[in-house]
């Protein structure tokens, strides 16, 4: 199988490494055009709470939060355009053709959107391994993704600690005489 389009899903995560270096390595043998793509989070910009006044909150207060969130969400920003600028240049000095975007929506619609936009071939993202009640309240966007891409999915699985065993030195063959 060939690919020709691949869209690499980066985040500032250390597994965002490792799903980079697996899309430029795919890229580089495919020869293909490769696209660094994140989804900032839709709420990290919202607007004042429409119920301010109902809760009995003062203008002043809210105009303060709404300006740090802006704060916020423009580091945020500048801090992702960075990284993925970093990436595309990287890829660039490499021999792959690159380019990058972002966009503010939720990370599993964003991703498939930008594919089915792009036209891309494979989608390349890391997975946090979440189970559970922690996959349920915070959703998985792997999985979003493996179930609504327009295209192929490589996931790259987080590594989960390995718990150290006793150390076999310390072990000692005891003999019971009965």
């Amino acid at each position: 199988m060939s690919f020709t389009k691949i869209l690499a899903a980066l985040d500032r995560s250390p597994l965002s490494q490792s799903v980079f270096e697996k899309a430029l390595e795919l890229a580089q043998s495919n020869q293909a055009q490769l696209l660094l793509f994140h989804c900032l989070i839709g709420d990290v910009v919202t607007d004042p709470l429409p119920f301010s006044g109902e809760l009995g909150l003062s203008s002043q207060i809210i105009s303060q939060a709404y300006q740090s969130q802006q704060i916020y969400a423009e580091q945020r920003t500048q801090e992702i355009q960075s990284l993925l600028q970093r990436c595309c240049e990287t890829a660039q000095r490499c021999g792959v053709a690159t380019q990058f975007d972002y966009r503010m929506t939720d990370a599993g619609q964003g991703l498939c959107q930008a594919a089915r936009d792009w036209g891309a071939d494979l989608i390349v993202m890391g997975r946090r391994g979440r189970k559970g009640l922690t996959e349920v309240l915070l959703g998985s966007v792997s999985n979003y993704v493996l179930h609504h891409a327009p295209c192929a999915v490589l996931v790259i699985q987080a590594e989960t600690p390995i718990a150290p065993s006793a150390p076999t030195s310390d072990r000692r063959l005891t003999t019971v005489k009965g």
